[in-house]
């Protein structure tokens, strides 16, 4: 009866930690191609695509969902806190839950959802990679491999079935695996050498020493092994048939230790970065998880304990903004807000950036180690574009743009049609600019229709034609493009490609006004000053050429020059008028200049 009590708790719990949105939470019916990959001590583990995206995630079952499971997520938030911080370490990002039709375990509800690392076992991914990867990409997966042991060992945590570690690019449960690769491994290294890697050689064969005292410890392990990636010179005869002659990706790829990281880290990756309160030297190191488990529960009956810790510690960290994936998806959509808006793209995202106390140069470095999705391939090509953590480079900007390009990156197709037309990292190609933009305006984007409209008006590539031009002017307006606005209404003040029409000529420069566009603003002024679709009204003209210039539009300063000359809308001032027309001199306006 307790125990029916317990469970109840611990469903009730999750259900109102996910209706808080303390713990991210997945729908099930969102998860395709679901396969079973492993069945540990206390569930069943499966992959699957979330949505339409190509990654893949882990989805973890438990066998039974009482006050005992409830302790084995505990220990693992535990864990996970302690070692958050090491990329090779598997994250959590969630939970979801499935009814009774599903394709899993009909009696249970809730799974995890955690990281997938796609390369399975150790022994698996050596038994197929090992001749092709370079000496180099071996001495880097030892040292990586030493250095996930020797994190969990400084954080007092014991190798077993609940944490997993991550290798590149495998990901490996730490109990079994860890423990287990050794002698395997060592001993496929040294039969299938035709030479003696004495340095080496020696660090395994002392692993292997009957008496554990004799062995060294993990931190000089480490540290030897830091030797080989600190001095490649250390190996000087190299071993020909152990690499393949054939271009392979796996020998060619660069060490990326967090590659396989997802585009879904969720609230709970999150949470679990500071949970202070909770003693990893709980467990008796000696008896299994199970009974560890059982004995805590029946001797100190702490359900309740638990689970208010639980909450206690996921409220004290569900603030926490240390979650690049969002912060990348912010910044792709405020570009997007940005362009539409016709404002500064670099300074939103530097301001973006500021105000969330993030460093350039740490975000820069983790999207170099996170190329496995469009919008982390796509910022990284931005910031190349624009030097921000990094010095600018157009060429590396280009070939990153092409790349997301190719995986129908709506953004990263727009800056690669603007690479070819202003010749930024290629050879300037007008042609495949069109093709770009034209490619996005057929998806029914503003910011490829304003480009096409763009095109047509200025006869780049293709011939003058006002009519096309106002076409995807007024399709781009539709859809929110605030300089589409502007242009649009700049086509019907002037019968430009459409019947001339004053009235709608101010709606379109009001609506772009409303939107903060500095030339909407400005041609707003306009039209009160010369009576364009409203009546003339001067002082309203001088209020809004002083708004727009402020913003720096060259064209409302050379105009607020003007009004402050001839005392109009304003009192005179010949002071201000002058430092006005420097203004717009500065930034080349031609009245101005003759």
């Amino acid at each position: 009866m307790q125990n029916n009590v317990n469970i109840n708790e611990s469903i009730n719990w999750i259900e109102e930690a996910i209706n808080k949105k303390h713990i991210k939470y997945y729908e099930y019916e969102n998860f395709k191609n679901i396969q079973k990959i492993g069945c540990g001590a206390f569930g069943k583990v499966f992959r699957a695509n979330w949505k339409k995206f190509d990654n893949y995630l882990a989805l973890k079952t438990f066998f039974n969902l009482n006050d005992i499971t409830l302790k084995e997520i505990v220990n693992e938030l535990k864990l996970q806190r302690e070692v958050d911080f090491h990329d090779n370490i598997i994250r959590f990002f969630g939970i979801t839950k499935f009814e009774s039709e599903n394709k899993i375990d009909q009696t249970k509800s809730y799974l995890l959802v955690m990281e997938y690392a796609d390369g399975g076992t150790l022994r698996d991914y050596l038994k197929k990679n090992f001749n092709r990867l370079s000496w180099n990409d071996k001495y880097h997966l030892s040292y990586q491999l030493a250095c996930s042991i020797l994190c969990l060992h400084d954080e007092g945590i014991i190798h077993r079935d609940f944490i997993l570690v991550m290798c590149w690019p495998i990901g490996i449960p730490s109990s079994w695996q860890i423990l287990g690769y050794k002698k395997g491994l060592m001993k496929h290294l040294i039969h299938n050498q035709n030479y003696a890697v004495c340095k080496y050689i020696s660090i395994i064969l002392e692993c292997w020493n009957n008496e554990p005292n004799k062995r060294p410890s993990i931190d000089e392990v480490v540290n030897r092994l830091r030797i080989f990636i600190s001095n490649p010179n250390i190996v000087t005869i190299h071993q020909q048939n152990d690499i393949s002659d054939q271009t392979d990706p796996i020998v060619n790829e660069n060490v990326t230790p967090n590659s396989t990281v997802s585009s879904f880290h969720g609230e709970l990756s999150n949470m679990i970065h500071n949970f202070t309160n909770m003693n990893t030297n709980e467990l008796d190191n000696t008896t299994s998880i199970n009974e560890q488990i059982n004995e805590n529960v029946s001797s100190k009956n702490n359900f309740n304990i638990i689970v208010n810790e639980i909450v206690d510690l996921i409220n004290e960290n569900a603030s926490s903004k240390n979650n690049f994936d969002i912060i990348i998806n912010e910044i792709v959509d405020l570009i997007f807000q940005k362009i539409n808006e016709g404002k500064a793209k670099k300074k939103s995202v530097l301001d973006y950036l500021c105000n969330h106390n993030i460093n350039l140069k740490e975000i820069y470095n983790w999207l170099l180690n996170n190329q496995d999705t469009s919008h982390y391939i796509f910022i990284l090509g931005y910031f190349n574009y624009y030097g921000i953590g990094t010095s600018a480079n157009k060429e590396n900007a280009f070939n990153l743009f092409i790349n997301a390009s190719e995986q129908d990156h709506i953004l990263a197709q727009c800056f690669a049609g603007d690479c070819y037309k202003y010749e930024e990292g290629i050879t300037k190609n007008e042609n495949l600019a069109f093709e770009y933009h034209k490619k996005v305006a057929n998806q029914g984007y503003a910011i490829g229709q304003f480009k096409l409209g763009r095109f047509y008006e200025s006869e780049i590539c293709v011939k003058k034609d006002l009519k096309m031009s106002a076409y995807w002017y007024e399709k781009a307006a539709n859809n929110g493009d605030l300089v589409a606005m502007h242009n649009l209404g700049r086509f019907y003040k002037n019968g430009f490609g459409v019947d001339k029409n004053h009235q709608k000529a101010f709606e379109l420069f009001k609506k772009s006004a409303e939107g903060e566009n500095s030339s909407g603003i400005m041609m707003l002024g306009y039209c009160y000053d010369f009576g364009i679709g409203i009546n003339i009204d001067k002082q309203k003209a001088t209020k809004l050429y002083q708004k727009a210039a402020n913003l720096g539009n060259k064209m409302a300063q050379y105009n607020l020059a003007m009004s402050y000359e001839n005392g109009e809308g304003i009192e005179k001032d010949l002071a201000k008028a002058n430092y006005w027309y420097e203004q717009s001199a500065k930034q080349e306006y031609q009245y101005v200049q003759n």
